[in-house]
């Protein structure tokens, strides 16, 4: 029987820096920003290849158009049941509403495990698909993201409507997202 796995990443651009996209096997295990805490090491990320990658390049380009509000694709998460299941939860955030981490512990059944989620949130291992972005401190504050809280609070404003097409100016001139 084969065990080995098999790792590919590629890298894309957005309006938000470089993306790093890691597959196992074939399906997205992993979207890491530039600077991201908890970002594993390059040589964890396997070989430079984009064909695993297409369906999560073109649903995140849709997404960056404001033409796609839910991802749909297969993911693998690594992580332990509890991770597991508030990564799981985050996906039922919908787009452009937030929660906090006191009411995803609830969602989960266990009122006090507001700090837990919190740890397990900030160890997203596939950042803006699973939008761990979207959760916010009890107070309505912007607290802990791992891809900073500027690009947190760009995120959410983004998904709010709350910046328009002129969000990325830069970019309808032609200079490339990670440019920016």
């Amino acid at each position: 029987m084969n065990t080995t796995t098999s790792r590919r990443h590629t890298v894309v651009d957005s309006p938000y820096g470089a993306l790093t996209l890691v597959a196992t096997d074939g399906v997205l295990c992993g979207l890491y920003m530039t600077d991201q805490r908890h970002r594993p090491a390059e040589e964890n990320f396997g070989d430079r290849d984009e064909a695993p990658f297409g369906e999560a390049i073109h649903q995140l380009e849709a997404y960056f158009a404001r033409e796609l509000t839910e991802f749909d694709l297969p993911l693998h998460f690594a992580g332990t049941p509890f991770q597991r299941s508030v990564w799981d939860r985050l996906r039922q955030i919908p787009y452009g509403e937030t929660r906090t981490y006191g009411e995803l512990a609830e969602e989960l059944g266990n009122r006090g495990a507001s700090r837990a989620v919190g740890l397990a949130n900030g160890k997203n291992p596939i950042g803006i698909i699973v939008p761990c972005h979207r959760v916010i401190g009890s107070s309505g504050s912007l607290v802990g993201y791992g891809g900073g809280l500027d690009r947190k609070q760009r995120l959410l404003g983004f998904e709010r409507g709350e910046c328009d097409d002129a969000l990325f100016p830069a970019a309808a001139a032609g200079v490339p997202p990670a440019a920016l």
